[in-house]
Order: structure tokens, then C-alpha cells, then sequence
């Protein structure tokens, strides 16, 4: 039996993004998107603003970043967990499929929450036809990068990004069920 690899890879993350991770997504206010259930969480600040060791980003606001290893792992708000996602889609978008490089250092982060769903729809968007473009055997070519993968099939990172949404994705769902729910959108401490 032949398989088309390209679209399990497609259905994998399309039917998880139209059914349960985008539409969760709808609404989320700016209050939300900046919200710390805890202190000292990392989000994205106003450039000079953050209290991270490292801020990555070349615009307005910028990406909350520390060098491992950590005490403790942070936590994280909606808006770190969407430009992480956003610069996921957008870095693998610049390899392999046309957008113009992107890394967490040289990305303009969104300072709201509309703008960073809008982001996140169009990385998505560019990446889900890239991928559905590539067919079996351009998910079969090395992946050229990193170092480490080089000579992997680049069907392993496409997987890969499939497996950053859905893990962060769920995560983003279950910040905004725990603001929604404690109601003020209060640290729950």
C-alpha cells in the first residue's frame, strides 16, 4: 500500500488545529494574553522591560529567555507560549518554504493578543501548505539543520513541529481554562 506521508503529516496537525487548538483560542483578551498566574513568570515585554536574564526580539516587545540550566522551570504566559509557537512555525517557515528567515532573536513579537493570533494564523497557514507541498518524497530530503538532524529525513521536523503545537497548544488551553475559571484573572495564590 502507498502511503501519502505529506498529508498524515498535514492531517495530524490540521485536524487538531481546526478542531480543538484554534477554536480554544478565540477571545483571548489582552489581559489573558498577559496574564502571571505566578510571579515572576516569562511573557513578552516592552523592549527594556523584561526582568528575564535574556530578552530576544528585534521589535517593540521582546521574548523572556534564560540560558539552562534552570532551578526551576518557568512558567510561562499565553503570550511566551504563542510567540514560542509563532516563531517555531515562522523559523521552519524560512528554511524550507519561502518566508524570509526568522529566529527568536530577529522576530517582531506581538504586544497583544490580536496581533499574536494573527501571527500565529499566517506561520500556520504558510506552514501547513509547505508542508502539503513537499509530498512523500520532499518529507524524505535531509533537513539540512541543525548540525545534529542534518542528515534526517526533514519529515522528522515537520513532526516535530506538529508535536511543539499540540504540546504547547494544550498548555495555552489550560492557562486560559485556569484565568477564565478563577474569574478576576488574580494570581491564584
Amino acid at each position: 500500500m502507498d502511503v501519502d506521508w505529506s498529508a498524515e503529516v498535514v492531517d495530524q496537525l490540521e485536524s487538531h488545529w481546526q478542531h480543538r487548538l484554534r477554536p480554544r483560542l478565540d477571545g483571548v483578551t489582552d489581559d489573558e494574553y498577559f496574564w502571571q498566574p505566578v510571579p515572576d513568570c516569562w511573557t513578552i515585554s516592552p523592549r527594556g522591560r523584561s526582568s528575564a536574564s535574556i530578552s530576544f526580539g528585534a521589535g517593540e516587545f521582546t521574548m523572556d529567555y534564560s540560558k539552562p540550566p534552570h532551578e526551576r522551570e518557568p512558567v510561562t504566559t499565553i503570550a511566551w507560549r504563542l510567540a514560542h509557537l509563532i516563531v517555531g512555525f515562522a523559523s521552519t517557515n524560512g528554511e524550507h518554504f519561502g518566508r524570509a528567515a526568522a529566529s527568536e532573536s530577529t522576530f517582531c513579537y506581538a504586544g497583544s493578543a490580536e496581533e499574536a493570533l494573527r501571527q500565529l494564523d499566517d506561520e500556520y497557514q504558510l506552514w501547513i501548505g509547505g508542508v502539503r507541498s513537499l509530498g512523500t518524497v520532499g518529507l524524505a530530503q535531509p533537513q539540512g539543520h541543525p548540525p545534529a538532524f542534518a542528515h534526517a529525513p526533514l519529515a522528522k521536523k515537520m513532526l516535530y513541529v506538529n508535536v511543539e503545537v499540540i504540546h504547547h497548544g494544550a498548555e495555552i488551553c489550560l492557562l486560559r481554562d485556569l484565568y477564565l475559571r478563577n474569574g478576576s484573572g488574580k494570581s491564584l495564590r
